[in-house]
């Protein structure tokens, strides 16, 4: 893209804006930088070792607000955690951290936060990020606090990764445990939480082959579509369906719709770049049948050994492709000759069961259209504003990352060598 780009100006129709703003509210037209850092993040806590956690954390998703073109509403995940010495388990930096929106207005150039939106059950006690019961999305990690202490799991953990903000001005949020779909209003209170398991509130399912998710891998994307009346969830990487070593080479992923009124739902087939990929991290809608995906690898952009090579954003289109659902909502889904659809493994495979994916086309590189180099390893995070400009969010990681000894280190940016913050990019896309 031109250096022209670094300034996009986006003209804002009266004719968009909410009756809830007089004239006078709203100026004529808003004017996005190329880039935008949360200003002055304050420090969750610090380690024995000194290494500062930040809050931080507000990169694994972005939405808009139709009626304010500067704010924007960004999701935390789980909390701060590095991988343990012992198979399958964590650290949990904070087994208190609490999952939260955070409401950013965009300031001279700056994100500057407003308003903290902690997740809350039905009943209105906070959430966490601890790991989810057998039976209730578990993902079969053992999660350690700092001191080596078992973290006993919680019905009230939320992998949060997935946002959308409703017209009403409530929030859809998905998640990479169970996988999870939960409504919260306004204030961040449970209104719904929904699973394959039938174990979340309301007793609305979605179907049963997504308990085949792979651990950290569930529901990272979600989007609604411009009538407010379906959500559509991505999953991150192919599911372990029917197991790990069945699907080890296989690229393909599914998409999920799900209709808010009736709970109905459907299922499509993504085709992945390739199998080494960390995989798909958002969706967002453009209109009701075409939406946005961005794929990733999880190394650094700009990094001297071992860069980024690939972060790529895509216009995907599900008109003409194939739904993959099962009538009799086995644990597996549909089987096609005896196969699971992640084990058709490729194009190829799903050709020869009759399945059309939905279409994909790229329509950014974020390694090579941007006008600087994405330093960041993880692009989490697409909200789409009026005049086609697309807005990404990356994921700080709470300004920490895996020491290799049971502990965090501060996650600095190979290109820049400062600590990674939270940021959003503004980039004018053709569709």
């Amino acid at each position: 893209m031109k250096k022209e780009l670094l300034t996009l100006i986006v003209a804002i129709s009266i004719g968009m804006v909410s009756c809830k703003k007089s004239h006078e509210d709203i100026p004529a037209e808003f004017s996005y930088p190329a880039v935008a850092e949360v200003s002055d993040p304050s420090v969750l806590f610090t380690t024995a070792a000194g290494v500062k956690v930040y809050n931080g954390g507000f990169g694994s998703a972005v939405a808009t607000d139709p009626n304010s073109p500067d704010v924007f509403y960004m999701l935390t995940d789980r909390g701060s955690n590095v991988a343990g010495q012992v198979a399958n388990s964590i650290i949990i930096g904070k087994p208190d951290f609490d999952p939260q929106i955070g409401k950013f207005r965009l300031k001279d150039g700056k994100l500057v936060l407003e308003q903290t939106i902690e997740l809350k059950n039905a009943s209105g006690n906070k959430l966490n990020g601890l790991p989810n019961p057998a039976g209730m999305g578990a993902s079969g990690e053992t999660a350690y606090d700092l001191n080596g202490q078992v973290i006993a799991p919680s019905a009230d953990g939320i992998d949060s990764e997935g946002l959308v903000r409703a017209a009403d001005g409530s929030f859809w949020i998905s998640d990479e445990y169970g996988p999870h779909i939960a409504h919260f209003d306004a204030s961040g209170k449970t209104i719904e939480r929904i699973n394959p398991f039938g174990t979340g509130t309301g007793g609305r399912t979605i179907p049963a082959v997504f308990a085949n998710r792979r651990a950290n891998r569930g529901m990272e994307g979600l989007a609604i579509t411009p009538d407010g009346k379906t959500l559509v969830g991505m999953m991150q990487s192919p599911m372990y369906n029917p197991s790990k070593a069945a699907v080890a080479n296989s690229v393909v992923l599914r998409i999920l719709t799900f209709d808010i009124a009736t709970g109905a739902t459907k299922q499509y087939a993504y085709l992945m770049d390739n199998a080494t990929l960390t995989g798909v991290s958002d969706i967002v809608a453009v209109n009701s049948t075409t939406f946005l995906t961005i794929e990733r690898d999880g190394l650094y952009g700009g990094a001297a050994n071992n860069p980024a090579t690939f972060k790529k954003v895509f216009k995907i289109d599900l008109s003409g492709a194939t739904d993959i659902s099962d009538s009799g909502n086995g644990a597996t889904g549909k089987l096609y000759g005896g196969k699971t659809v992640e084990e058709l493994n490729n194009a190829t495979g799903l050709s020869t069961a009759g399945i059309t994916p939905v279409s994909k086309t790229i329509v950014l590189d974020l390694l090579k259209d941007l006008p600087s180099i994405y330093p960041h390893d993880k692009a989490e995070g697409l909200a789409l504003l009026p005049g086609n400009i697309l807005v990404i969010s990356n994921d700080d990681d709470f300004g920490v990352v895996d020491n290799g000894a049971s502990g965090f280190a501060q996650k600095i940016l190979p290109l820049t060598n400062l600590v990674d913050r939270n940021r959003l990019y503004f980039v004018k896309i053709k569709l």
